[in-house]
C-alpha cells in the first residue's frame, strides 16, 4: 500500500491507494475466505440485522467478496457505486466498516457458544439494577447448571469465582458481616491462578524441550509445591497439570508419563476440547521423543492416545484433521499391527482432511496399508494415481515405491527408479536430514542389487555399514532383505 501526503488548507491529509494484489491479501479478504459456506450464510443474517448494521452497501460489499475469485478494486467500486468515479477512499472506508462488523460477528459467535458466560452477564446486569429477586433466580440456575455439567476445567472455576463474587456483592449490603461467598470466591480464584500458572509452566517446559529456550517461568518451584500441598488430591485440573509437569521435567522417569496418561484418558469429560487438545499433544510429543530414541514400545503408547483423541474429536480442529496427524496415526497403527483399525481410520477420516491434501494423503496412506498387507500391485496402482506436490511426502512415496519394486523382484525397474529418485533429490535441493536419509536409502538399496552374496566378507561389511549409518530410516527393511 503506497502512502501519499497532500497539502490542503495548510493541513496535511493523506489518501490511501491500494492495488488489486493488496486487496487480495487484505485482512478483510483473508477473513472472508476463512468462512465456510454455512458461515457466510450466517454472516449475511448478521449483517441484515438492523440491530448490528443499517448499511446496505456493506452487505453488497460482503456479497461481492464472497462471489469473487480474483479481487479487483475497480469492479468492487462498480458494485457499490456504479459508474460514479469515486476515490479509493470511499471503497476503503466501506471495507473498514465491513471488517468491524465481521469482527463483531466473530465475538458474537464466541459469546453465543458460551451459555454460562451469557447467563453470568445477565446475573451481573440484574445485580447492578438492584433486582434482587430475579438475580436470586438467575444465581440458583447458574449454580445448578455449573454443578450438574461434567466440566471441571479452568473455565468452571472462573465461573464459580464470578458467581460467588456477584453473590457477595449483592448480599453485602443486607448482611455486611457475612463473608461466606467472599471466601468461596477467594478459593475459586486461588484454583484459577494455580491451574493457569501450572499450564504456563508446562508450556514453558515444552518450549525448552523443543526449542532449547532459556526462559524460566517465575515462581515455578513455589507454585508446584503450593499446588501439591493444597490442591493435588481434590482438584483434577491441578492434579493433571502436576502429572504433566513431572513428565516434562523428568522425561527419563516413565512412571510420570504413565500416571499422566492414565489420568488424561480417565478424565476426558472434565476438560474442554481446547484444554484436552494441548494435554494430548504434549503426551504424544513425549511418545515421539521416546520413539526417536529407538524405544519402539511407544508406538503402542502413542496409538493409545491417538485413538480416543481422534474418535472424540480432541485432535480435530473445526472438524478437520491435520495431514501430518493423519500420516502419523497410520504410521503408529501399522507399527502396532492393528491393520483393521488403520483401514477404518484411513477411510473414516479422509473427508476430514482439507481438500488440497485429501487425495494425496488418502492414496499414500492406503498404499502404506496395502504394502503392510503385501498387496504390492495395489501399492503401485495407488502411488501412480496422485501427483505428490509436497517434497517430503513425494520422497516417502518414492521410498515406498522402491520397496515395492524390490518385493516384486522388478530389479531393472528398481534400478531405473533409484536413478530417477537420486536426480529428483538433487533437482529439488532437499536439505539436511531428509536429503542425507533419502540418499542413504538409495545408496544401500543399490548395494543390495549389486552385492555378491557369495562373498561373506562383503556381505558382513555392508551389514556393518547399514548398522552404523546415522541417517537411515529404512535400516530394518534393509537388514531384513539381507537375511
Amino acid at each position: 500500500m503506497a502512502l501519499f501526503f497532500l497539502k490542503k488548507n495548510q493541513n496535511w491529509s493523506f489518501i490511501l491507494f491500494f492495488n488489486a494484489q493488496k486487496m487480495q491479501n487484505s485482512q478483510l479478504a483473508q477473513l472472508i475466505q476463512s468462512f465456510s459456506g454455512l458461515e457466510k450464510r450466517a454472516v449475511l443474517k448478521f449483517l441484515r440485522s438492523p440491530y448490528f448494521n443499517v448499511r446496505e452497501d456493506v452487505i453488497q460489499l460482503f456479497e461481492w467478496f464472497c462471489a469473487q475469485k480474483t479481487l479487483d478494486k475497480t469492479k468492487a467500486k462498480e458494485q457499490l457505486f456504479g459508474a460514479d468515479p469515486l476515490p479509493d477512499q470511499a471503497l476503503q472506508l466501506r471495507m473498514t466498516y465491513l471488517m468491524r462488523l465481521l469482527e463483531q460477528y466473530l465475538a458474537q459467535k464466541e459469546f453465543d457458544g458460551n451459555v454460562i458466560q451469557q447467563n453470568l452477564l445477565v446475573a451481573i446486569s440484574l445485580r447492578k439494577r438492584g433486582l434482587s429477586v430475579p438475580f436470586g433466580r438467575q444465581k440458583k440456575w447458574l449454580h445448578k447448571t455449573l454443578e450438574s455439567q461434567p466440566l471441571r476445567d479452568v473455565a468452571y472455576y472462573e465461573a464459580r469465582f464470578r458467581l460467588h463474587w456477584e453473590t457477595h456483592q449483592s448480599g453485602s449490603i443486607v448482611e455486611p458481616t457475612n463473608t461466606e461467598h467472599l471466601q468461596a470466591a477467594s478459593s475459586a480464584a486461588d484454583i484459577v491462578y494455580v491451574a493457569q500458572k501450572l499450564r504456563l509452566i508446562c508450556l514453558n517446559a515444552v518450549q525448552q524441550a523443543v526449542y532449547r529456550a532459556d526462559f524460566q517461568s517465575s515462581w515455578e518451584s513455589e507454585v508446584v509445591q503450593f499446588a501439591e500441598k493444597n490442591f493435588a488430591a481434590d482438584i483434577p485440573v491441578i492434579a493433571i497439570y502436576l502429572h504433566c509437569y513431572r513428565m516434562l521435567r523428568s522425561p527419563e522417569d516413565e512412571q510420570h508419563f504413565q500416571e499422566f496418561k492414565k489420568m488424561l484418558l480417565n478424565s476426558l469429560d472434565l476438560f474442554s476440547p481446547d484444554e484436552n487438545r494441548s494435554l494430548f499433544i504434549w503426551a504424544i510429543n513425549y511418545c515421539v521423543r521416546r520413539l526417536n530414541l529407538g524405544e519402539k514400545r511407544f508406538f503402542q503408547e502413542v496409538t493409545d492416545l491417538y485413538k480416543p483423541g481422534i474418535e472424540q474429536g480432541i485432535l480435530l480442529e473445526n472438524e478437520e484433521i491435520s495431514p501430518y496427524t493423519y500420516y502419523n496415526i497410520v504410521a503408529a497403527g501399522l507399527q502396532t499391527g492393528d491393520l483393521e483399525w488403520v483401514q477404518f481410520f484411513i477411510f473414516q477420516y479422509k473427508n476430514a482432511l482439507k481438500k488440497q491434501y485429501r487425495e494425496s494423503a488418502f492414496s499414500f496412506n492406503l498404499a502404506r496399508l496395502e504394502y503392510a498387507q503385501k498387496h504390492f500391485d495395489a501399492v503401485l496402482e495407488l502411488l501412480q494415481q496422485v501427483n505428490y506436490r509436497d517434497t517430503l511426502v513425494n520422497l516417502a512415496a518414492k521410498t515406498l515405491l522402491l520397496k515395492t519394486w524390490y518385493e516384486l523382484g522388478e530389479m531393472e525397474t528398481l534400478q531405473s527408479h533409484l536413478d530417477a529418485m537420486r536426480n529428483y533429490i538433487h533437482r529439488k535441493r532437499v536439505l539436511g536430514y531428509h536429503r542425507n536419509n533419502s540418499l542413504n536409502i538409495i545408496k544401500y538399496t543399490d548395494k543390495l542389487l549389486n552385492i555378491n552374496w557369495h562373498e561373506k566378507n562383503e556381505v558382513e561389511k555392508l551389514r556393518e555399514a547399514i548398522l552404523k549409518e546415522e541417517h537411515l530410516t529404512e535400516r530394518e527393511w534393509l537388514l531384513e532383505k539381507m537375511g
